[in-house]
């Protein structure tokens, strides 16, 4: 995605903003950053035609700019490869939103760039029943959409769950449940990949010796793992928060078929600082390989193994967030001595701090 364009969508009033490899949200909570992160969520109830069902649940003015007193409708446009684009115009009607517009456009085809209607005013989008060729990408982009987040890692969390070896080897689900069935998928079809993950591991984790995948006669697996010291097979839970947090974001980070945009809030959360720079250094790779990154974090270790023109700060101001790059040419002299993190804990970046007023 090259530039995103959203206006009245919960504390975003009016954002225009070009997007780079690696998009790293920094501020203080409260600002909007998790805001502009579940805007993908929302686009991705808006492919699955699950919008009216899941706006019901939540409420129609949760998701409008301070209320449907002060905003009446929801835009938004997608800008992909100079090529591909997605809009949509969202109205509060009496059962949820109403689709006033939707269109889509290809700018190399015989329409010119000009939108191609489809907005059908009712509940729900059309785009997953569109026969034009410029559907196809859409489809296939926002199939592959995916907000990640893997903050749950008790005793009864999603990495505890079993999964089908066959029905969920496809794709890393959003909370990591399936996270065995699909390392079992890439030890089968790309072994090389999968040494790689084991050896990554490894590198924050020297104990870890290896998952011990072996699928129930139902097909159904769970994640379980052998130490180097102890024949003793173990389960997910004997290892420590960090470290199933780093399994689950280094299978996201190094799996074969990556998606086109990896968004993920906070996956620093209870990663050694060591951990978190080999996190660094994955996001850095997959974006190398046009995968796009879009992540929101409150961490200073992370954001100090990047450029400024990868930060995005995210301020909240009279109720509205407001979004700004950072650029090397403004902080040039400061970059000659400090560090980008030691910038921002200085308050010499101003922007994306808590504000005590």
């Amino acid at each position: 995605m090259e530039r995103i364009e959203i206006k009245g969508y919960k504390s975003i009033k009016e954002l225009d903003l070009p997007l780079r490899p690696i998009n790293i949200l920094i501020g203080a909570n409260g600002s909007g950053k998790s805001n502009f992160l579940s805007f993908f969520d929302f686009l991705k109830q808006i492919y699955r035609r699950n919008l009216q069902e899941f706006v019901a649940l939540k409420g129609v003015d949760t998701f409008l700019h301070k209320g449907d007193k002060v905003t009446e409708e929801i835009s938004a446009h997608l800008f992909f490869n100079q090529t591909n684009g997605y809009s949509f115009t969202l109205k509060k009607g009496d059962a949820g939103f109403i689709f006033t517009k939707e269109g889509m456009w290809y700018s190399n085809n015989s329409f010119q760039g000009n939108v191609i209607d489809i907005a059908s005013f009712g509940n729900e989008s059309t785009l997953r029943h569109q026969t034009f060729p410029e559907a196809d990408y859409l489809r296939d982009y926002l199939y592959r959409l995916s907000k990640y987040h893997f903050h749950d890692t008790g005793e009864n969390s999603p990495f505890n769950k079993e999964s089908n070896i066959e029905n969920d080897k496809y794709s890393l689900y959003e909370k990591g449940e399936n996270i065995a069935a699909f390392l079992y998928n890439i030890l089968n079809e790309h072994p090389k990949v999968y040494n790689f993950v084991v050896k990554t591991i490894q590198s924050i984790a020297p104990y870890f010796l290896d998952f011990f995948l072996r699928p129930e006669a139902s097909g159904n697996i769970k994640l379980r793992w052998q130490s180097k010291y102890s024949s003793t097979i173990y389960g997910v839970n004997d290892l420590s928060d960090g470290t199933i947090r780093f399994i689950a974001l280094t299978v996201l980070f190094m799996q074969p078929n990556l998606p086109e945009t990896i968004i993920i809030d906070e996956p620093e959360l209870g990663l050694h600082p060591t951990a978190i720079a080999k996190l660094a250094g994955l996001i850095k790779s997959v974006a190398a390989k046009d995968c796009q990154v879009i992540i929101a974090t409150q961490s200073t270790d992370l954001i100090s193994h990047f450029e400024p023109e990868d930060i995005i700060t995210v301020d909240q101001i009279n109720g509205e967030s407001v979004f700004k790059r950072l650029s090397s040419d403004t902080l040039e002299l400061w970059l000659e001595d400090y560090t980008i993190d030691d910038l921002w804990k200085r308050n010499i970046i101003n922007s994306g701090q808590p504000n005590f007023n």
